[in-house]
């Protein structure tokens, strides 16, 4: 079983082709913690669409596996 889905891996595959130039890293929050996304950044009309595609983790969250195993924390510094 997985909770990534085709959008999920259609995103991820477009970030890493190298094919495309309209990614960025988003200052946002969540659940009220300091986070960062990577977003789409795309032209409609005037403006811009920002999507964000993937959210960082904040320092509240536990990232586990499908059995509940916790994952080991990011530390600051520390490269993933």
């Amino acid at each position: 079983m997985t909770n990534i889905t085709a959008e999920h891996r259609a995103a991820f595959e477009a970030i890493t082709s190298g094919h495309f130039d309209n990614f960025a890293l988003f200052s946002c929050f969540v659940g009220g913690e300091p986070a960062a996304a990577i977003v789409s950044v795309n032209r409609d009309g005037g403006d811009y669409t920002i999507s964000p595609l993937f959210v960082a983790l904040t320092p509240g969250m536990v990232l586990t596996d499908h059995d509940g195993r916790p994952c080991a924390p990011l530390q600051q510094g520390r490269s993933p």
